[in-house]
């Protein structure tokens, strides 16, 4: 099997629509998704399908946990954790195959305890202060195609 070009993580997701989109994007980039309990919604068929995700057949995807449940399987790989605010832009971070991108819920987002252990490795996507969030479907695309750029196409 050939390794992800990505992973993708999403902690304790809320929304399956969300999650669908995210997928999807995973699917179309050669991306692992990881997705940890608890989780918003239910993954079968009936709920799938509803949230448009048809295509879940094809999405390399594993439920786990816990985030320690992630690290613990992808030792050596380099974590990025996206919250808004953080100390430095996306464009910031050094991308490379295998890079993990950690996201958190539409409603929470990551915990305080996450946010201040990987303080070093937070970024960001800027934004007026207005606006408080963006929708997680539309900043994991914008992440995933920002890394890909770095990293430069690998197998598209």
């Amino acid at each position: 099997m050939i390794a992800p070009l990505l992973h993708v993580v999403l902690y304790q997701p809320d929304i399956p629509q969300n999650t669908g989109n995210i997928g999807r994007t995973c699917v179309a980039v050669g991306a692992k998704l990881w997705l940890i309990r608890p989780l918003g919604f239910v993954l079968d068929a009936r709920h799938l399908k509803r949230a448009g995700m048809d295509y879940w057949p094809m999405l390399d995807y594993v439920v786990v946990d816990s985030l320690n449940d992630v690290r613990e399987q992808l030792p050596g790989h380099d974590f990025w954790y996206v919250e808004n605010p953080a100390p430095r832009r996306i464009w910031e971070a050094e991308f490379k195959p295998g890079s993990v991108l950690v996201f958190g819920s539409e409603s929470r987002g990551l915990p305080p305890a996450v946010i201040e252990e990987c303080r070093g490795q937070m970024i960001d996507l800027p934004m007026r202060p207005e606006v408080r969030s963006l929708n997680l479907a539309s900043t994991v695309n914008t992440a995933v195609y920002e890394a890909i750029r770095q990293i430069g196409h690998v197998g598209l």
